[in-house]
């Protein structure tokens, strides 16, 4: 086994603590990589507070990862020592169901494994993330990083960046689309990001007054104040897609007044409680609301080649791993722009 050591919640109740554990020793098939950087993921702080209900405990969170690779199994062919290397929010599945077969496992109909709070296919063997300072996964599902890019604004490509790429690939939004993206956080600015770079017209919808000056530096075309009754008035059945990143509660009626007719309003943000969805406002327009995971490894492997064709990273605060606290804090008051990420040589 191989020695690894990280920062782990014990139970849903205590801070984030060192944590030593044992990485499995490579397999065949096995790509080993020291992680430089770990994107810190809203769903992180979900996870380890228990509330999606499903917490498996002593948990190392993190699923944006980045690194370079130490060591390969002796039938490993994608990767080398000294490679640039990713791990985003899966690292098995079962390969064999329809949706694995059409590199859709994010949607594995068996179950994946998620890279942290899962298990292995094994379905005993419980998972540890980014928060540590070495990864082992299969080749099949460690990524490729182009050296053209910074580190550390990678690393939440693996989680914000696709899980916003990929129903904008998926709905194919492009030139000719009225896009709105509800939220300005880590999923939010990449969603303006993404949009823009598809050509599509975008407006952020934001609380925040403040996030206008930002919106517009990210590309956005234009700006609305959801707090202003006007501002919103003035764009009720404008949009053919709205991009959902927020992961607080919220009105979810209020913005399928905004779409246009066949209009689709895409979550991709992740509340902790049920919404209710006034059926009538769907009724009247033949308007969607529909929800959208992260990406599978094709298309996961895809968007960060266009990122490296077109420049595309996050935008990051670097911090060392004993603030993770206080950036939950942060996160929390939406006092981040836009995603924290973790150097691991501070470990």
């Amino acid at each position: 086994m191989i020695a690894a050591k990280g920062y782990a919640a014990q139970n849903a109740e205590t801070p984030l603590a060192p944590f030593q554990f044992e990485r499995r020793d490579l397999k065949p098939h096995d790509v080993q990589f020291d992680i430089q950087y770990c994107g810190v993921c809203h769903s992180d702080l979900h996870q380890i507070r228990g509330e999606w209900g499903n917490s498996i405990f002593p948990m190392v969170p993190g699923h944006e990862i980045v690194g370079r690779v130490t060591a390969v199994g002796d039938q490993v062919t994608k990767f080398k020592a000294g490679d640039l290397a990713a791990v985003g929010c899966f690292v098995d599945s079962c390969r064999h169901c329809e949706n694995c077969e059409e590199g859709l496992e994010q949607y594995c109909l068996n179950g994946n494994t998620q890279t942290y709070n899962g298990l292995e296919q094994d379905k005993k063997t419980p998972t540890y993330g980014g928060y540590s300072n070495v990864m082992v996964a299969h080749q099949d599902f460690v990524l490729k990083i182009s050296e053209s890019l910074d580190l550390p604004a990678v690393a939440p490509l693996l989680c914000a960046g696709i899980t916003t790429y990929s129903p904008l690939r998926h709905w194919k939004v492009g030139k000719g689309h009225k896009v709105a993206v509800l939220g300005l956080g880590g999923l939010g600015h990449m969603a303006v990001k993404f949009a823009v770079a598809f050509g599509a017209e975008v407006t952020l919808l934001s609380t925040s007054p403040s996030k206008e000056e930002d919106a517009h530096r990210l590309g956005a075309h234009k700006f609305v104040l959801t707090s202003d009754a006007e501002q919103v008035k003035a764009v009720q059945n404008s949009f053919d897609f709205i991009i959902d990143t927020v992961s607080a509660p919220h009105d979810y009626n209020m913005y399928l007044g905004l779409l246009k007719t066949n209009g689709v309003q895409i979550c991709v943000g992740a509340p902790p409680k049920p919404a209710e969805i006034a059926v009538f406002g769907l009724l009247g327009g033949r308007k969607s609301i529909v929800g959208s995971n992260t990406g599978g490894m094709p298309e996961t492997q895809e968007m960060l080649d266009f990122c490296a064709e077109h420049n595309i990273v996050s935008d990051v605060e670097v911090i060392p791993m004993d603030y993770i606290q206080t950036a939950y804090e942060r996160m929390l008051k939406g006092d981040v722009r836009y995603r924290f990420v973790i150097d691991m040589a501070t470990l």
